[in-house]
């Protein structure tokens, strides 16, 4: 996993050094290892290297192959890179690494775009052609690595995150307004291609970009979810069976490639258990695993030791427990924070942000359980929508959406308020997907959509902020096609996640199987007091908040007298979110503008 950033000027503007270095100053914690910078005429690209294939020199980046024309910058691991390899060494090609890096501008060169569509794994990149006077952006199908760029009048710039952006000239910091309204229904999610802020966008999943020396850009989605679906009859047997022999498929991959250690992140739940116990059947032993937790609040629990410790016994594993309490977390929260490519309010951000300092102690690699809830239908709000009646809208807001369209309007000044784009966007993707069963039309929305915007996308953002790599096996290409097939009683049954349970009775003792479903608990940033809520209130009442008119403030002084208001459907917290959202804003951009946040 690296950081990459890069600009392409049309109009015959030299590519300026000095913007590359402050783009890669902004992401160079992604990359520790080694930072590089290559211009050349109207181009420029930025690397900063985690090496975890290829330790050796021979796979730092910007990578160049002088006799194809082709320079590559990518973060990202390619888990088929040595069959690819293979195929293309048949084909004549000679490489000079051992790097899946490589793979990549050899695959370019031989298929173009249509590359990708070839590459099984997570990857953000771009290519610059030379002979063609051409860069090729790209994006897994999942979106489990970020990819943000700007377009000016005379220059598109990209990089792994909107910071690197930010510190260039020329991008517009005023809030987007359907995107602030999305950001305040969707638990923070902004959809792809919007980001919060009007000069920045971000690459959707599944998509290449190719952008020409005269500016002309053309995007290209190569893969669909709901198209890679195919209908299949199997008995709950074979279904078992089916998903098993994939997730282990899942895990072994992200366990063998790397060149270095890989540990996993345990939270004592069903999920990142049993990669632990996939592991051991894999007969892999001395599995590092890492844990964190913090204080309780009244029967909020904050840490699952209990269950963790049980995992660590039973198999055995170089276990490594955190804790941590609230004062630290206060301390703690504005570095988190200084991190965050977007606003990300969900209670675990912080959580993963202080996990992964351990963790960067002692290795570069770790596997995570998030997207087993998506993918199998773990979440509390899935048996809502799927038993309640009426359109595909009415069954999946009140169940999803932080807010009702009436209390958005409540909770912004005039100048925000619009129509409820948020429902128009969501009525109109799950119409799209439009699968047999309602509930599999969700989780395809909320894998395709929602999780490349929150889960996935805090995990690598808060991990790689201390340059690790997080792989996700749970939301494996192959693993989540054949997973959004399964009827949804195989999936609803017994509290959901039926047929991960029934395949953890093989290898889990039943107490981590049947315990109710923790949440990575962070109970400081669900329920709100002391030195937390002196700081919310501070945020919200300052003066930068004042004059940003963002907020409207009877609506914040009914939160900061009202507690029992404050959670969301699926338990957020309001006061948090509106907090962190002020926050963000203070941190990143008031520093580049004095922003005028007029709604369109």
């Amino acid at each position: 996993m690296c950081g990459i950033a890069g600009e392409f000027y049309f109009g015959g503007r030299k590519a300026d050094a000095d913007n590359l270095r402050k783009m890669l100053a902004h992401i160079s914690f992604r990359g520790p290892d080694s930072q590089r910078i290559w211009c050349h005429e109207n181009v420029g690209l930025a690397h900063a290297r985690l090496a975890i294939i290829d330790l050796s020199e021979s796979g730092n980046q910007p990578m160049s192959d002088d006799a194809l024309g082709l320079q590559l910058v990518f973060n990202g691991v390619i888990y088929n890179y040595k069959t690819l390899r293979a195929q293309l060494k048949a084909y004549g090609y000679r490489f000079f690494s051992t790097s899946d890096s490589e793979v990549i501008l050899k695959a370019y060169h031989r298929w173009q775009a249509a590359c990708v569509e070839r590459l099984d794994g997570i990857f953000a990149f771009a290519v610059w052609d030379k002979y063609r006077n051409t860069l090729l952006l790209a994006r897994d199908r999942l979106g489990i690595k970020p990819l943000y760029y700007a377009r000016t009048a005379d220059c598109l710039r990209f990089a792994s995150n909107p910071q690197a952006l930010l510190s260039t000239d020329g991008i517009d910091t005023q809030i987007d307004a359907l995107s602030l309204h999305h950001h305040l229904s969707l638990h923070a999610v902004v959809p792809a291609p919007r980001t919060l802020l009007r000069g920045i966008r971000k690459l959707e999943p599944a998509h290449t970009m190719s952008i020409d020396d005269s500016g002309n850009s053309t995007k290209r989605c190569y893969w669909s979810l709901p198209e890679q679906i195919q209908p299949m009859v199997m008995s709950e047997n074979e279904w078992l069976e089916l998903i098993e022999s994939e997730l282990l498929n899942a895990v072994k991959k992200r366990f063998e490639i790397a060149d270095v250690d890989v540990g996993v992140l345990l939270s004592g739940g069903l999920d990142s258990s049993l990669l632990v116990a996939l592991l051991a059947k894999l007969n892999i032993s001395d599995i590092n695993t890492y844990t964190i937790g913090f204080d309780s609040k009244g029967k909020e629990f904050g840490d699952e030791f209990v269950y963790s410790d049980m995992v660590v016994k039973y198999f055995d594993t170089q276990h490594h427990r955190f804790s941590v309490s609230d004062t630290q977390l206060y301390s703690r929260l504005g570095e988190a924070i200084a991190k965050m490519a977007e606003p990300m309010p969900a209670q675990d951000c912080i959580a993963f942000y202080l996990l992964a300092e351990q963790v960067a102690a002692d290795i570069k690699v770790v596997q995570s359980g998030q997207g087993a809830d998506e993918v199998f239908g773990g979440y509390f709000w899935y048996p809502k929508m799927h038993q309640a009646n009426g359109s595909a809208i009415e069954r999946f807001k009140p169940y999803y959406f932080d807010r009702s369209h009436k209390e958005y309007l409540d909770t912004v000044t005039r100048r925000w308020h619009i129509h409820d784009n948020t429902s128009a966007l969501v009525e109109s993707r799950l119409r799209q997907i439009n699968q047999p069963e309602f509930l599999n039309t969700v989780l395809c929305f909320d894998i395709g959509t929602l999780i490349v915007d929150d889960p996935v996308k805090r995990v690598d953002n808060m991990m790689m902020a201390w340059g690790i790599e997080a792989r996700v096996p749970f939301l494996d290409q192959h693993l989540v096609e054949r997973a959004c097939a399964m009827p949804a009683t195989l999936k609803l049954r017994d509290g959901g996640k039926y047929c991960l349970k029934k395949i953890a009775r093989r290898y889990l003792p039943v107490e981590i199987i049947e315990r109710k479903k923790g949440y990575f608990p962070v109970p400081a940033l669900k329920y709100i007091q002391g030195i937390f809520f002196e700081m919310m209130c501070d945020t919200l009442n300052s003066r930068a908040c004042r004059e940003r008119d963002l907020f409207e403030h009877s609506y914040i002084n009914h939160l900061l007298n009202s507690a029992e208001d404050q959670l969301t459907p699926i338990q957020g917290n309001k006061l948090w979110h509106c907090a962190l959202l002020e926050m963000w804003l203070q941190t990143h951009v008031d520093k580049h503008s004095l922003p005028a946040n007029q709604a369109e």
